[in-house]
């Protein structure tokens, strides 16, 4: 039976409640009520993430600088080291993520990470370090 249909009990109409998920239950621990849709489509999802990595605008400032400078060799394998490095940046972020779901993100992490004495600063810097790269 769905959450929108009906249940009778000794003829008495309720309708059901929706179950609460271990999302929303760690929100109201703390101090929040879930509203943010989770519903991206893989698409979507996919073109959030390509705009967020920038690589159309990333390549043509990048890619003379590493050639001139360290020639192919030097630019293959300095991608498979950066990204091996990135990617657990993204697991760690993505643990942190899972454990915190709010939709305030990075900054609301390094905030409940830190003391409550450095919490501003941390978001703060967080703040400035996500806007330039």
């Amino acid at each position: 039976m769905s959450d929108k249909e009906l249940k009778t009990s000794d003829s008495v109409v309720m309708e059901a409640q929706p179950k609460e998920t271990n999302d929303e239950a760690e929100l109201a621990r703390l101090g929040y009520k879930q509203e943010l849709k989770r519903d991206l489509t893989l698409v979507q999802n996919f073109g959030v993430s390509f705009s967020i990595i920038s690589i159309i605008t990333g390549i043509p400032s990048l890619f003379l600088f590493g050639l001139l400078t360290g020639g192919p060799a030097v630019m293959v394998w300095g991608w498979v080291v950066v990204s091996v490095f990135t990617l657990c940046v993204g697991a760690a972020m993505a643990e942190i993520c899972s454990a915190h779901p709010t939709s305030g993100g990075p900054y609301f992490w390094s905030a409940k990470l830190s003391t409550a004495k450095r919490a501003p600063l941390a978001s703060w810097i967080t703040g400035w370090f996500n806007l330039i790269g």
